[in-house]
């Protein structure tokens, strides 16, 4: 698998040499609300402030697409992605897709 460390929203690696690109590799994830979760999450807006419950979620969805997107890369056998970018679409209420997408390299110590 290849290390976070290996990753970047920028379009180099600092210390690196790309020796080959792959193109573009992505994860995607849906994910719904629940509606225990959604109660909750409405609960949590009467009182103000973070809203827990949907702050998880969003942020293990993130990291689900994120992780998908580094096999996907690892299956072309890379060992970076660099240009990480993340988008999320909501395709029906209470549905989002999240993206997590950037280009795979394999790349070499400078």
């Amino acid at each position: 698998m290849i290390d976070h460390a290996m990753t970047t929203t920028a379009f180099a690696l600092e210390g690196y040499r790309t020796t080959k690109t792959l193109g573009v590799v992505r994860g995607v994830t849906v994910r719904s609300r629940s509606v225990i979760g959604t109660l909750g999450a409405s609960l949590q807006t009467l009182i103000g402030g973070n809203i827990t419950l949907l702050t998880e979620l969003c942020e293990k969805t993130r990291a689900d697409a994120f992780a998908l997107m580094l096999e996907h890369a690892h299956q072309l056998g890379a060992n970076a992605v660099v240009g990480v970018r993340y988008d999320a679409t909501e395709v029906m209420a209470g549905v989002t897709e999240v993206l997590c997408y950037g280009t795979a390299l394999v790349v070499a110590r400078v």
